[in-house]
């Protein structure tokens, strides 16, 4: 899962980056305004690619390690659907 998440990062900010220098390398001789724009939508890209790269997915925990607590443990493992052993 943290794979799929990182690949999902990467290729996101790949196309930032691309989109950033096709609208001023390119894009930019033919119609500012479409720079412009492409600007507007690669400055969106970051902050969606970093919420999505820390996403949980629904089996991950909302933390790593147990709390020490065993009846709180207990109680959060039946609340996930898993048995401790």
């Amino acid at each position: 899962m943290y794979r799929r998440r990182r690949r999902v990062y990467f290729v996101l900010m790949g196309i930032c980056v691309t989109l950033f220098v096709l609208a001023w390398g390119v894009v930019r001789l033919w119609s500012i305004p479409a720079a412009v724009a492409m600007c507007v939508v690669a400055m969106v890209i970051p902050p969606v690619a970093a919420m999505m790269a820390n996403r949980r997915g629904p089996d991950d925990r909302w933390w790593d390690d147990p709390s020490g607590d065993p009846k709180s443990d207990e109680w959060w493992d039946e609340l996930d659907g898993k048995k401790r052993h």
